[in-house]
Order: C-alpha cells, then structure tokens, then sequence
C-alpha cells in the first residue's frame, strides 16, 4: 500500500494529540474499515430482522454460507494478488500504463476460472445431496463471485492511491445491503436468510462495480500485451506459493479442528467448528490492529531509509552505500521492535477486556477457554507476517516462500496432533506454527542483512539471455590469428 506514507507523514508532522488520534483513525480507515463494515451489516441485518427467532437448521445454512463465502474468496484470490501486484510495480516504474488492463483481464479470467471450478462442484453437490433449495444455492454461488471480484478490484484501487474510495465503496455497499434486506422481508415477504444473502449479494456487485468504474476512468488505454502477464506467473512462481501457503496456513488449524468433535455438518454439505470458529475470531480481531501500526510505521519511516539505500546503490559512493544500508536495517529492527510492543500492549488490554465483557453475551465456556492460545497464536502470526513484506522489500522470493511454507506444513502437523490436547492448548497449531515460520523469516533477514552487497550487485549477467542453439564454446584461436593478420596485410 505504498503512497499512505506520504499521508501519514503530513498529519503527524504537526504533532499534536488531534493529529495523532487522527492518523490512528486514517490507518484503521483505509486498513479494516471494509471488514468491520460487513460485519457491522451482518449483525445489523440480523438484530433487525430478527435472526434468533427463526430455526437452528436454518441459521446455520446461512451462517455457514457466509462463512464459505469468505474463506474460499480469500483462498482462490491468493496465488494471483501477489505476482499482478509485482506486474504492477514493473510496469508502473517502466511508465507503461496501456498494460494496466491486460494485467486486468487476465488476472480476471484466472481468478474466476479457479473460482468457478471450485465453486460450482460445491454448488452441484449442495443442491442434490443437501436439497437446498435452487436459488438460496445459486444466491451463495452469486455472492462467492461477487466477493472474489471485489478483492481482486481492491489490488488495482491500490494502484490508483484512492484507500479512502475503497472504504466509501463498502459504506455504500453495506448501507445498501442493510436497507434492501429490510425491504425484502417486509414489503415482499422474503424468508429472512434468503433475503439477508441476496443483499449481501447485491452490496458486493454494488461495491465491485464501484471499483470497476473507477478503474476504467483512470486507465484507458490498453495496449493488449496480454502474454507478458503470463510470464509472470513463471518468473516469480514464489509468489504465487508464498501467499497461497500464507493464506492457508490462517485456516488450516480450523480444517483440522472441523474435523473434530466439535464438528458440525449442515445440510450434508457444509462442515464448520462454530465453537473454534468463534474463537479465532475474536482472537484475530484482537491483534488486528497489528495492520494498522505495520502499514503506518513502515510506510512513514523504513519506506524512507529503503530509498535512500536505493539512491545510495544508483549512485552513490562505497560509503554511502554502507552507511544507508546500515541505517535502513537498523530501522528495520526499530520497526519489527516497536511492531511488537505496542501490539503486546494492545492484545493484553483487548484480552482481558474480552474475557470480562464477552462472557456477559453469551461467549463464554469453551470459546474463552480456547481464545487466549490463539489470540497469542495471531500475535506472533501478524509480526511474522511483516517479516515476509521485508522479505518482499529485498525482493528474496525463496526466504518469503520458505516462511510460508514453514508456517503452513508446521501449523498442519501440530494442528493433528492438537485435537488430543485439553481445550486450553486447542490452538497450539497456530502458535507453534506461527513461531517456525517467525523464526525462518528472521534468519533470512539476517541473511540477507550480511549478504545483502552480494544480492544487489552480483544477480545481474554480462550475456542477455535468450532461448535458441548455443553458440559454439571456442571463442578464440590462438593459431588463426597470425594468418589472418597476414591475409589482412
């Protein structure tokens, strides 16, 4: 989200608490508002409508349909943000904006294409074996594509520097969806999940095509090089496994745990942990913040001394060389540092208020007794996360994919062996998991910090390369060349 710096750096110049506070609230805007604003209409949409009162059965074939709905829109969009986004930056540094839209298109057709063919076999299977009726199932499958657009959009609203749009575009969004499901159940008589998914449905395409619209007004030249897009994927093959490792491995100790008695089936389709499921999202939010104090640390302070270091290596002298890089991984240590201590002290006072206040509605027993390892879980996750974006930063693809990798297979076997532990230590997966792949990012960057000369400066090749017959070995005769001095002569 590169750009939010420059923001940031005029609000908090004038130093003030006004300011502060206010550049706190900038952050949370253009970093989670959007999640918090579909959460806020889904509880909205359920309180007004009065969700509680209708039947168990039917609350948890919405519930779950949601609940699938973001997971595996999130999951079919990972091995494609990564790579258009480092299209992107190429394309953009190279001033080559007709490509914008290639890179679009193309990305949208392999994102729907992937979603397509997971999402419909489900669909199928949903409506003959779960006898859900034809249009509740095609709802789920309109509003599953409709989220999958939207976060593929978001990729590209980055580009455009327009985060505030992004959050707009979900106010709308949710206001719409909130005021039509009102609509639906009492004007038209609509059954109440029916009603609530369909305008989920609708304030996704809304926001979706909000995005879309403005995409197109800002690139409108296409210069149709759709093949350099899919020779990205090629290249930077990492990418596309280091965020779909990252992606899975948040949800990989939930599979594990849907599995497990505290399993519910619904319709014959939909498995889900409500217990767990509960848990780790209160245990999420509790360090989401963690975003928010990454974005605009690293976005006002390290972005600045990773620049410099960049100017210095264009052309600067040795020394200045040594001395920027020496500051920028000093300030990359201060980040990582202060990262951890400010959010240590934002997840112990939102635990500790959640254990006191959540209980009083109704989330008490075993979720709380499964809460305070996850939430420790997402702690060390979250940092480790902004290890791989510095990773990202010094472009080592392998030490991000070894993160991720070590995250992923780490969080899956320990996640196994989990189910025969007590309840306390059900999220113990995520914990252990989080820590190998911290422990793996941080000795990368090590690596890289006393390596770093060696990436920059030896990666480049004197020959261009090319694909063809290989010339011949011998380039020079010793032999030959006095005859042809004398044929010359």
């Amino acid at each position: 989200m590169a750009g939010i710096g420059v923001k940031l750096n005029k609000i908090y110049s004038k130093n003030t608490i006004a300011t502060n506070l206010f550049g706190a609230g900038y952050s949370t805007m253009i970093t989670v508002a959007p999640m918090f604003l579909v959460i806020i209409a889904v509880l909205l949409m359920q309180y007004l409508l009065g969700f509680s009162k209708i039947s168990y059965a039917t609350r948890e074939l919405y519930s779950c349909t949601v609940l699938y709905i973001f997971i595996f829109g999130l999951l079919t969009a990972s091995p494609f943000n990564a790579v258009l986004s480092k299209y992107l930056s190429d394309i953009i540094y190279e001033e080559k904006y007709a490509d914008i839209l290639p890179c679009f298109y193309v990305g949208l057709f392999m994102n729907t294409i992937l979603s397509v063919l997971l999402g419909v076999p489900f669909c199928v299977h949903e409506y003959i074996v779960g006898k859900v009726d034809i249009f509740f199932v095609f709802a789920g499958f309109c509003g599953y594509m409709a989220l999958m657009f939207v976060f593929y959009s978001m990729l590209y609203m980055s580009i455009c520097k327009v985060y505030k749009n992004i959050s707009f575009y979900f106010l709308i969004g949710m206001v719409v969806t909130v005021l039509l499901s009102l609509v639906l159940v009492y004007f038209f008589h609509v059954s109440v999940t029916f009603a609530m998914l369909v305008s989920l449905d609708v304030g996704f395409l809304l926001i979706g095509s909000l995005e879309y619209a403005l995409i197109q007004s800002y690139f409108r030249e296409n210069s149709g090089n759709y093949k350099k897009v899919f020779t990205y994927f090629k290249k930077y093959w990492q990418l596309v496994l280091t965020n779909f490792l990252y992606t899975l491995g948040l949800y990989l100790h939930n599979f594990f745990f849907w599995s497990s008695d505290l399993q519910l089936i619904v319709v014959k389709s939909f498995v889900c942990a409500p217990v767990y499921d509960m848990a780790t999202c209160i245990a999420m939010f509790t360090n989401i913040s963690a975003s928010v104090i990454f974005i605009a640390r690293v976005e006002m302070r390290f972005h600045e001394r990773y620049k410099n270091y960049s100017e210095a290596v264009i052309g600067g002298r040795g020394m200045d060389i040594y001395n920027a890089k020496k500051r920028m991984f000093e300030q990359l240590t201060d980040e990582l540092m202060n990262l951890v201590r400010i959010q240590f002290i934002i997840s112990v006072v939102v635990f500790f208020m959640a254990m006191i206040i959540l209980p009083q509605f109704g989330m008490g027993g075993m979720v709380m007794q499964i809460y305070p390892c996850l939430a420790a879980g997402y702690f060390i996750l979250f940092t480790m996360y902004a290890a791989i974006i510095f990773l990202y930063y010094f472009n080592d693809l392998n030490g991000a994919l070894m993160t991720a990798l070590s995250f992923a297979v780490v969080t899956a076997v320990t996640s196994f062996f989990a189910l025969k532990f007590p309840v306390i230590w059900y999220g113990t997966g995520l914990v252990v998991g989080s820590l190998a792949g911290w422990a793996v990012a941080y000795l990368r960057l090590r690596h890289m910090e006393a390596n770093l000369d060696v990436h920059i400066f030896c990666q480049g090749s004197l020959l261009k390369k090319a694909e063809g017959r290989r010339p011949e070995g011998k380039v020079f005769d010793r032999n030959a060349a006095p005859a042809q001095a004398q044929k010359t002569n």
